[in-house]
């Protein structure tokens, strides 16, 4: 079906489980929110309803319910999803079990259609040529976070990634690299369009669609949370959103017309794909074709429209990684140990406050972020040597080495 098609719920009618007995492919099609997620007042005592003892409102007759019982799983729906030129999967970052619901449907989607791109939020256009060569067997995982600023442009942990990447990697698929460079959307936060040079406009998408107002206010109720005391405040927070959409849409579009024999699963936070109001829209409006939304996990109403399919997975969390148990002070250009948590290796080996990190492993670390590319794949048991600078008397300082197992 085409996304916006009047039956692009249809699917809210399945429900399916697949791994777990906890995830449910779940379709409401036809259900208002308010019969389907709150108490029908048929259903409230007699002094409440009005009604007198023993009699049934027609309305209470006619609830909606979803039967949980019938279930198809996930492999069910996967040949409808091959129908599509674009699957977009909704994720929750730092959610486990959605990156392996994705990976999931890119492995069953890829055994049915061999030309299949993937599209990834977490990566900024700028650095496409980094992807390309660690797809392509040029770079290690090293190069690739070190070459994509992984950690300075997105930070979430590169494990809930890591296994997605080897699979493209290890079948050819290609990754494009979606979001726009963090450099231009923060301006446009803190000044607007209008304050961006020359060279800068021509990064931006040809054209930004202002006329969802619902998303608007759906955009309107998630700032008044964390309202933004330091920019333009919700103005600035709306058109950096609708930048990041179009940006995003552009680019899988420019992708997609230049090689119209390839389907692409497209990943990206669910809040740009709920409802279809920021990339899927964005998206048929360049590109046509038929598409489908996948959002997993849903803590608001359950309402017709809002995706294709909507996944509930059991929460499923990373395995523990290796530490060494320092609080750490990030400063202008170095990192120093702030404090050594109680019996951990940071103060078993004697590390002390003040002390400056310099390299570990032989990699030089100046920030946090290039703390966790070095530390990202480590784990409790491995060990690691830290070199360290220690601030002496008469401002001489001394460099230490430390062989550390992490905990």
């Amino acid at each position: 079906m085409k996304f916006g098609h009047p039956r692009r719920c249809q699917a809210w009618r399945r429900l399916g489980r697949w791994l777990r007995p906890g995830l449910l492919a779940v379709c409401a099609a036809g259900i208002p929110p308010a019969q389907a997620m709150e108490p029908h007042p048929g259903f409230n005592s007699h002094a409440h309803s009005g009604q007198p003892p023993g009699e049934v409102t027609t309305q209470a007759i006619h609830t909606p319910v979803l039967n949980l019982g019938a279930t198809p799983q996930l492999e069910d729906i996967i040949p409808e999803l091959a129908d599509k030129q674009v699957v977009l999967v909704g994720e929750t970052h730092d959610r486990y079990d959605h990156h392996l619901i994705q990976l999931e449907i890119i492995r069953r989607l890829h055994a049915l259609k061999p030309r299949l791109a993937i599209g990834m939020e977490a990566f900024q256009q700028p650095f496409q040529g980094v992807l390309d060569g660690y797809v392509e067997g040029e770079l290690d995982v090293q190069e690739l976070l070190r070459g994509t600023e992984y950690y300075h442009r997105w930070k979430f942990d590169f494990r809930h990634y890591a296994p997605i990447l080897a699979y493209a990697r290890e079948h050819g698929l290609p990754v494009v690299a979606l979001n726009l460079p963090v450099e231009l959307t923060e301006k446009v936060g803190r000044l607007g369009i209008d304050g961006l040079s020359e060279p800068e406009r021509g990064q931006l998408p040809a054209a930004i669609d202002h006329s969802d107002t619902a998303y608007a206010e759906r955009l309107r109720t998630i700032y008044d949370r964390h309202p933004d005391t330091q920019g333009r405040g919700f103005e600035g927070f709306l058109e950096v959103q609708l930048l990041w959409d179009e940006g995003m849409a552009e680019r899988a579009a420019e992708y997609l017309e230049s090689h119209p024999d390839h389907t692409m699963v497209l990943l990206a936070g669910s809040g740009h794909l709920a409802y279809g109001s920021g990339i899927p829209q964005r998206l048929q409006r360049r590109l046509g074709g038929d598409m489908a939304v996948i959002l997993n996990d849903r803590h608001g109403p359950l309402e017709p429209g809002l995706a294709d399919y909507l996944l509930l997975p059991q929460q499923q969390t990373l395995p523990p990684a290796g530490r060494f148990g320092a609080l750490l002070d990030p400063q202008e250009d170095r990192l120093l140990i702030e404090h050594c948590l109680n019996e951990s290796p940071c103060e078993q080996v004697g590390l002390r406050p003040g002390d400056r990190i310099l390299s570990l492993d032989g990699e030089p670390i100046n920030d946090m972020a290039d703390l966790r590319l070095s530390t990202w794949n480590l784990k409790p048991g491995d060990q690691i040597t830290l070199e360290v600078e220690r601030r002496r008397l008469f401002r001489r300082t001394q460099a230490l080495s430390y062989e550390i197992v992490l905990y």
